[in-house]
C-alpha cells in the first residue's frame, strides 16, 4: 500500500492506493459487448422532415441519418459511429418525442 496526500480545490485528502504486481488482469465491472445494435435517438421533440438513409446502408460516424424540425430549426441527427443501418423506426412527417428511437445500426 502507498499513501498519498492530494489537494483538490483547496481540500486536502489522504489516499491509500493498493500496489499490484502487474500480473493481475484487469476485469470489467460490467459485462462489455462489442456486438449488438446502437440506437440512434432524438435529442429533442420534433417532426421528421427527411430520412436520409435506408435499411442496410453503410454509414460513417457523422453521416446524417434523419433531419428533424424543432422550434422552426432543422436539426440533423447523425450516426454516432461507423456501421450499417439495421432498421429505421420513423418516416417523413412523424412527430417524435425527446429520446425516441429513430433508427438502429450495427
Amino acid at each position: 500500500m502507498k499513501s498519498y496526500r492530494i489537494t483538490v480545490n483547496g481540500n486536502v485528502y489522504d489516499v491509500t492506493v493498493e500496489e499490484t504486481t502487474g500480473n493481475e488482469a484487469a476485469t470489467a465491472t460490467h459485462p462489455v459487448s462489442n456486438a449488438g445494435s446502437v440506437e440512434i435517438k432524438s435529442s429533442v421533440p420534433g417532426k421528421i422532415i427527411a430520412v436520409e438513409v435506408s435499411q442496410g446502408q453503410a454509414v460513417k460516424a457523422g453521416d446524417t441519418v434523419v433531419i428533424l424540425e424543432s422550434m422552426k430549426m432543422e436539426i440533423p441527427v447523425v450516426a454516432p459511429q461507423d456501421g450499417t443501418i439495421a432498421s429505421i423506426a420513423v418516416s417523413q412527417g412523424n412527430n417524435v418525442e425527446n429520446g425516441a428511437v429513430l433508427a438502429t445500426m450495427n
